[in-house]
Formats: C-alpha cells, structure tokens, sequence
C-alpha cells in the first residue's frame, strides 16, 4: 500500500480495539505493521496482497530494516502455514476414524433384507406411527449437529480477521535487533486499484505511519492521534513523534549545514511535508534535497530573509560563529519576527553570544543541539535539547516531532549546550572504556566475542554498546559520528568544569586518548575507533 510520501511496508489486518472509532469515509481497514508496533486506518484503495508484490518490493528496496520486516512476515507465515497443516492433519485423522467406526456399524446386505421384511408388517399396521417416525428421522437428518452448524455459520465479511485476531502476537525475526534505515522512493504505486478490492489475504504491504521506528517495546502505553486525512495512527505516548501522524507548520523553513546530522533531518523534513530552502558551504551536497523537494538558497544571509525559522547544524563553535557574523551569514538576514535556531553542539558562551546578535536585531533564537548519531538521525529518532525563546520552541513543535523522537526544553539560553556538553562526556567516556576493555580483553588471550555477548547479556546491554563493539570487532570504522567531533565535545566538557572548579577526571584521561587517535589520523572515522589509540 501507499499513502501520500509514505513509502509501502508489510502488515497484517487486525480488528481495532473496541474503543477506537472508524474513520469516516471510504472503506478501511485496521492494520498493524510488520517489524514494528504501528497501527494505522488503511483504505482498501491503498492495500495490495503480499505475495504478489513481494519481489517487486525487495527489489525496490534495499534497506536492511525492509529486510527485516519482510523476515518477519516469512516467519509469521511459516508459523500459521505450519499451525494450519497441524490442524488439517488432525482433522482428517478424525474424519478417517468417524468413516471406519460407521463402516464396522453398517448392515451387511442379508440382514438389510430381513429387517426391512420384518418392519413392512409393522408399518403396514401403523400408518401414522410410521409417518411420524419417518418424519421424526427426517428432521433429525435436517438438523445439524453443533459442530456443523458452527462450520456453517455465515462467513465472515471477506478481509476482516478472526474475533480473536487482535490478541495474536506477530513473531519478529531474530534479525530485527537495532534501527536501521532505508527507504522505498522509488516505487511507483499504479494508480488502478487491484481487482481485488476488499483484500482477502490479511498479509498486505501497506504503509508505515512510523517508518522510522522499529526498536519500541509492546508494552508502552498508546495514544491515538487524529491526522486531517481521517486516518488514525497510534504511537508510543511518551514520544513526541508522530512522525506519520504530522501536520508540518505552514511557515517556511531554512536549514543550513548538511553535514552526517543536518542531512537525515533534512530529508525527514521533508518527507513530513515541510517547505524547506537549504544552504551548504559544499554546494553539491544541496542537489539530493533539490530533487527531494527543496529550494536552494545562494547564501546564509539569502536563507534566513526567505525563511520563516531557519535551523543550523554546523562542526564547531568557530563554525557557528562564522555562520552567524561571516560575509553574507545570517546577521545579515535577520530582521524583526525572524528565527533562528542553532542546533550545533557548542559551548553555552558561544551559544550566548549569538543569542545576543540576533536578538538586538529584532530575531527570536532558540538552541537546539541534538543527541544521536547520523543512523538516528535519518531514523527521525533524535533526543532534543532547547532553551531560548519559549515560543518559538513551540512554534517548532512539527520540525521537532519530524527530526526527533522526544524533545526537552531547559529554559534559558546556555542550558542546552551545557547539558549536550556533559551528555556526550559520558558517552565519549564510555566509548574510550569499551574500547579499553577490549583491549585488555585481547592482550590477557579473552576473547573479544565472548567479552561482547558478556556484556550484551548484562545491566551495560544497549544499542550504542552492541554497534560500537561490532564496528571494532569488524574493523568497520565508517563515520557514525566524527572522533573528531567526540574529542571537541569533551574539550569542552572539561573546559565547563573547570568554569565552575568542577573535577572531570575521566572525561580528561578519556579525551587524551582520543587526542592520541587523533594523531594517528582517525580524526575523520567513527568515534569508535578510538580503539586503534590503544593497539598502536
């Protein structure tokens, strides 16, 4: 199925809960969504059967969270194939049995013979008693025994899913283990509608309302949230993206930087309907967003007067103050009711002193740094921190909910960079200790494997421990997030400590060792390879 720019994906019919009211309108189902707990209205236009578009889907796309999906739809299908041979097979043994039991009851032909002589008598004298036994026997053979007429009753409206259809668990593939991304754009879905128009099979691609999630526990309480098309989606109340769900502000938006972060947020922007003009100091890195939809701005200062809210997601506080004060940056374009937000991991001085220029100017600012890596990024599944102006926080909402799955707001200006500072303190420290303890692990003849699988099993398991792990144990060090930029952020962590005469001796014998992968040139590789610091 496909709706709007939302890309097709597996699900499965199921009945709604009871509570949950039908949209109005054209015919729909309820559908949950494989590799997943997304739920959402579908109309039947919108469904196509499974099997039928399988290949054509795979080949579309490439994602290994497609994959995924789709393993987890071959599972569930190999479980009920299986379930229903189990059940035939018994069905035909009890039907075996019936046939032998009324063969060994049935008359031979001679005692026929003699009962049907000895019986004529008898009717022949009792009329009546005769038809009424006959008529008695009739009616018995008319009438059908529990079973049958539980078989018998009227079928169900084709493609609505057994009553007890909701309480069924969808098995997952033992792949499905942490986010991935991918997407299936290119696909044209043909505008004729299936012959089959009512769906029979239950197992239908359809589109995911949440395309970016698929790592969320069954568990988390739901909320229902009414999109202005009239379908429904539900998602985990405790994130503020709806992702499919959003309406994108009508204000237009300006995004400078498309670096690992700014470009996952760009194109989430985007796919969620937002009119975005974007600017990159590498002009080429502009075209992908020009054919996704997007406007391109000549300069900063160009971006920012077209532009209603204009976000920026530059390396470092040099850069950001570059942006902001440089030859056609975005001072130049500020004028009174513009906004601009900074959404750059730098340090709360920096972050004032452009609070302060904008503002003088008649601007409104907000800081905005996000916590992630680019694979959360492109997920939509960032952790945002801002402070600022209150409501241009709000006035923010849709962009957040599009780029991010939660969002916080710390109050004034210079609260979020510091608390962006000391959250990638700890995870900078905590990556050089894993590397530390593989290490160790390897010099002392354990093995690395075991240490991981150790790990995974304990109170320390998570996504970041396990990807990071394997990276090293791979040898894969593709950017995720730059050493480069981890060793800045714990620079700066030490140097808000000592503002404040605060001890950072772990993040300080942590930045050394990347000071030291620095200088063996992983400058521009993933954090993790902070390793190599330790085996050279």
């Amino acid at each position: 199925g496909k709706l709007g720019r939302y890309p097709p994906w597996p699900g499965k019919i199921v009945n709604p809960p009871k509570d949950l009211k039908k949209p109005r309108g054209k015919k729909c189902f309820f559908v949950k969504f494989f590799g997943t707990e997304d739920h959402a209205w579908i109309k039947v236009e919108q469904l196509k059967p499974y099997h039928p578009h399988k290949e054509e889907m795979i080949k579309i796309n490439k994602g290994k969270r497609f994959q995924q999906a789709v393993d987890a739809v071959e599972e569930f299908l190999r479980k009920t194939k299986g379930k229903d041979q189990a059940s035939s097979h018994n069905s035909n043994e009890e039907k075996n049995r019936r046939n032998s039991s009324e063969e060994r009851g049935k008359p031979s032909a001679g005692e026929e013979k003699r009962k049907a002589s000895l019986s004529e008598g008898k009717l022949k004298k009792g009329t009546g008693e005769g038809k009424k036994r006959v008529s008695s026997v009739s009616s018995e053979r008319g009438s059908k025994s529990p079973l049958k007429r539980a078989q018998d009753q009227s079928p169900r409206k084709r493609g609505r899913p057994p009553k007890d259809e909701k309480d069924l668990t969808i098995p997952e593939s033992s792949t499905v283990k942490r986010v991935m991304t991918g997407t299936v754009a290119g696909f044209k879905w043909p505008p004729s509608v299936s012959a089959n128009r009512h769906c029979p099979s239950p197992e239908c691609f359809v589109f995911s309302i949440q395309p970016a999630v698929c790592y969320q526990a069954i568990t988390k309480k739901l909320k229902v949230c009414e999109e202005e098309t009239g379908s429904t989606s539900i998602q985990a109340a405790d994130s503020t993206a709806v992702n499919g769900s959003i309406t994108p502000t009508d204000k237009k938006i300006g995004f400078l930087g498309l670096g690992l972060m700014g470009s996952g947020i760009v194109s989430n922007l985007l796919k969620m309907g937002h009119t975005v003009t974007v600017w990159n100091r590498t002009a080429e890195k502009c075209d992908l967003f020009i054919q996704e939809g997007a406007r391109l701005g000549r300069t900063p200062a160009e971006v920012v007067s077209t532009c209603d809210i204009t976000f920026a997601c530059v390396s470092d506080p040099k850069a950001a103050k570059d942006l902001v004060l440089g030859p056609s940056g975005v001072l130049q374009g500020i004028r009174p009711g513009k906004c601009y937000v900074d959404m750059s991991t730098v340090d709360a001085d920096t972050v004032t002193e452009l609070a302060q220029v904008i503002v003088s100017r008649g601007g409104r600012f907000l800081e905005a740094p996000v916590s992630g890596n680019q694979q959360l990024s492109n997920d939509g599944m960032l952790v945002i921190l801002a402070a600022g102006d209150r409501g241009l926080y709000e006035d923010c909402s849709s962009c957040f909910q599009a780029m991010g799955k939660t969002s916080f707001f710390l109050g004034e200006v210079g609260n979020a960079a510091k608390m962006m500072l000391i959250v990638n303190m700890v995870q900078g420290s905590f990556m050089a200790t894993i590397a530390e303890g593989l290490t160790l692990a390897q010099v002392t003849g354990q093995s690395q494997q075991t240490l991981l699988d150790i790990l995974n099993q304990g109170q320390l398991a998570s996504i970041f421990l396990d990807q990071k792990c394997q990276n090293i144990l791979q040898g894969n060090f593709k950017p995720d997030f730059y050493l480069k930029y981890i060793q800045k952020d714990l620079r700066l962590a030490i140097a808000l400590g000592d503002s404040v005469n605060h001890p950072t001796p772990m993040a300080a014998a942590a930045n050394e060792v990347y000071k030291r992968a620095k200088a063996l040139d992983q400058s521009d590789n993933d954090m993790s390879a902070v390793y190599r610091a330790y085996i050279h």
